[in-house]
């Protein structure tokens, strides 16, 4: 197992500053990475340009479920790479049907339109629930209307931070898209007075990952999906993060029994080798969508569709969903015992948490310094939370170890 003394932070002259600096000189500083360059995975696990070793706790946002080089993932791809990458929509590939096919079938629905990246996926998500008022629903020409929750994260695009609450994604990138309507997440009734003639759709995170793995109350989904029911609306789940096993489940909003109109999924579904993104819905949805009314050069691609096929194929025995479910509950029993010594709110869901530390002792960022220092890698968000979203094949005891390392950490700042 790692130890902390097998890991520091950068010193003058190692390789990590160098690539550091290079960098901080070449690209724009649209991230605040921590101070660690990544140079090979394996598993749970990376290693850094200067040998160290992390347990990769972050899973690239969820992108990585199944953790660094999973050899079926790897073989797919290295297979299609070898046999044919990229075709445009232009013409038909053999990968794409089946592909298309069997990631219906695991959501329940009919038909896939796939995209890249999973703010593309969000994009087209609205795209389709516009097109659909109009068509479908009889609604007036330019009024269709989406409902959203405050706290959302959908992705960077100027339409998506349009109906961003944080003023960070926001500040400077207006003129915004019209069409929005904020609401409270988590409170169902501020949703249904939302609704009018006008609205489409509800875009919905199950549970809020950025901002710290916000998880609504019981019964809330089941509400939103009753609304959304009753007014003829599409209910819109964004399963970015959260799908794809994360949870304990295949889908987070299978958590209360819900099924959702439209999925949008991505991240885990390119298995943190290509980007893949995808809506997955109806044919009375997706039926909308005809030829040069949406469209992507690389979304589809053989290479994609290859690796999400082999994706979908892992997810389909719910080998995967069970075992999150399962180590969720050591986590959240773990992370639970660190209540009062320093973390003041814990949540949870399956192998995703956010701890609420006491903003007194440290702020997130500086606990995700400490806890690299010690062989960890987490993310931060809002201030005091970390998160933290381990690839699904973490074992039990390497989990124990990461809450041990975050239980020390907690342990010094407290004295």
């Amino acid at each position: 197992m790692t130890t902390a003394d097998t890991h520091g932070m950068p010193h003058p002259g190692t390789t990590t500053q160098h690539h550091v600096s290079l960098a901080e000189t070449a690209t724009a500083r649209n991230y605040q990475p921590l101070p660690v360059v990544l140079a090979s995975g394996q598993g749970v696990w990376v290693t850094d340009v200067d040998g160290r070793r992390y347990l990769d706790c972050l899973a690239g946002y969820s992108a990585l479920n199944f953790g660094h080089g999973h050899p079926r993932l790897t073989a797919a791809a290295q297979e299609q790479l070898a046999r044919l990458t990229l075709t445009s929509r232009a013409f038909h590939n053999d990968r794409l049907g089946p592909f298309c096919r069997d990631l219906a079938d695991l959501a329940g629905m009919d038909l896939v339109l796939p995209m890249n990246t999973g703010a593309e996926a969000v994009e087209t998500a609205i795209k389709v629930a516009r097109k659909w008022g109009y068509e479908r629903k009889g609604v007036a020409p330019d009024r269709a209307t989406v409902i959203v929750a405050d706290g959302n994260f959908h992705g960077r695009t100027t339409t998506i931070v349009s109906f961003s609450t944080d003023p960070v994604a926001r500040d400077g990138f207006g003129p915004f898209t019209p069409g929005f309507r904020t609401v409270p997440y988590g409170d169902s009734a501020a949703l249904e007075a939302a609704v009018d003639e006008n609205t489409v759709a509800v875009l919905l995170e199950p549970i809020q990952g950025e901002g710290g793995v916000l998880i609504p109350p019981p019964g809330y989904l089941q509400a939103v999906r009753d609304v959304c029911s009753r007014e003829n609306v599409l209910f819109i789940a964004d399963e970015i993060q959260s799908g794809l096993g994360r949870t304990g489940t295949t889908f987070a909003c299978d958590a209360e029994g819900v099924t959702p109109d439209v999925y949008v999924l991505g991240k885990a579904l390119g298995g943190g080798i290509v980007p893949v993104s995808a809506v997955v819905s109806r044919h009375d949805v997706l039926g909308v969508i005809r030829p040069g009314s949406h469209g992507s050069t690389f979304g589809g691609n053989p290479l994609a569709a290859a690796v999400g096929h082999a994706v979908v194929e892992l997810l389909r025995s719910g080998e995967y969903q069970a075992r999150a479910a399962a180590l969720g509950e050591r986590l959240r029993a773990r992370l639970e015992d660190l209540t009062g010594r320093g973390a003041v709110a814990v949540r949870s869901r399956g192998l995703w948490a956010g701890i609420d530390l006491d903003p007194a002792l440290m702020t997130g960022r500086e606990a995700c310094m400490r806890l690299l220092d010690r062989g960890v890698l987490a993310k931060d968000t809002h201030g005091s939370t970390i998160r933290l979203a381990p690839p699904l094949v973490i074992e039990s005891d390497q989990l124990d170890w990461m809450c041990e390392q975050l239980g020390e950490v907690l342990a010094q700042a407290g004295g």
